[in-house]
């Protein structure tokens, strides 16, 4: 069952998101418990592998993955430094689908690289069907 509340107000669906499932944080944790338990740091500066030379960056690159979780915008935690969720609440809106701008919303240009369009079809699907018909459609990533 879809959480009306993983909606985020920018159109995308949090439950769909790897920050919120935690997928790729607990791959990268598990990742780097197995590369400790095999003792690979001390592997890999005897490997004659150029690639290895930079081990421990990645084993930290790792350690920042570990830390890619989110509850969601509505929890109030991303919603402190998120300029789309500030606007929302601001204008007391449930989401930017109920903003006549948002089409040409320029917050929205840091998902672009990412989502591309995605959160402007998920936003004008639920301005045409509502929270419930978005929810239970299908949805753009």
């Amino acid at each position: 069952m879809e959480d009306e509340d993983l909606v985020a107000y920018c159109g995308l669906y949090c439950g769909d998101c790897y920050n919120y499932t935690g997928s790729i944080a607990d791959l990268a944790r598990d990742l780097r418990k197995e590369l400790r338990k095999n003792k690979f740091k001390e592997a890999a500066e005897v490997m004659p592998f150029k690639e290895f030379d930079n081990y421990q960056e990645c084993y930290e690159c790792l350690g920042a993955m570990v830390k890619l979780r989110c509850k969601g915008c509505r929890d109030g935690f991303r919603s402190k430094f998120c300029k789309i969720a500030k606007c929302a609440q601001k204008r007391e809106y449930q989401g930017c689908w109920e903003c006549d701008e948002f089409q040409t919303c320029t917050k929205f240009d840091f998902l672009k690289p990412i989502h591309k369009e995605a959160n402007i079809k998920n936003l004008r699907k639920i301005k045409r069907q509502g929270i419930d018909g978005f929810l239970e459609g299908k949805r753009h990533w």
